[in-house]
């Protein structure tokens, strides 16, 4: 008989609170899926993509991920592992080229206040060459640890963090217009 794995387990309890707030709250709306697995070093992703339903100018999106190591140690049985995966997530809003600054630094700050963690945001700025006037920003927020089902209850107040700093970084990109 087929046991999921940690990975699937996580991947479901994401999708089911996503796909409420987008189906039955209407609170947000899915914009992007992206369920993989990595041949070449056999590994699975798992990426749900989301922005609020009134507001379409920042996108949020959650990264599950787990290495082969991760899924053999866990299919195995091997003995101590403790069957986990990596979560991050991620933030994608476009900034105008002459606030960069302004913006990077808020966007630290409001994001810095939210998650309150070791790590701060990552941001990589890009833009297209000929369209510089809109940069876009690509913030990531990692964690100092693997996830288990031991945090699945933590889902939901992870959620509410990522709807919270929707609605800020939704603030930074209309105070810029």
């Amino acid at each position: 008989m087929y046991d999921p794995t940690v990975f699937d387990n996580l991947k479901v309890a994401f999708e089911n609170e996503l796909y409420d707030l987008d189906n039955l709250e209407e609170e947000i709306t899915i914009v992007s899926r992206k369920d993989t697995l990595e041949m070449a070093i056999m590994a699975k992703e798992f990426r749900l993509g989301f922005q609020l339903s009134d507001e379409h100018a920042v996108t949020a999106e959650v990264c599950l991920y787990a290495s082969l190591q991760d899924l053999a140690s866990e299919l195995l049985e091997e003995p101590n592992s403790n069957p986990s995966c990596t979560l991050c997530l991620f933030f994608y809003v476009g900034i105008d080229r002459n606030k960069v600054e302004a913006q990077c630094s808020k966007i630290e700050k409001v994001l810095g206040d939210i998650w309150t963690q070791q790590n701060p945001p990552k941001q990589t700025l890009q833009y297209q060459y000929g369209k510089e006037k809109t940069i876009h920003n690509t913030i990531e927020i990692n964690f100092n640890r693997k996830i288990n089902e031991n945090q699945m209850e933590d889902i939901p107040n992870l959620i509410e963090h990522m709807l919270h700093s929707l609605e800020m970084l939704t603030d930074i990109y209309k105070e810029a217009l």
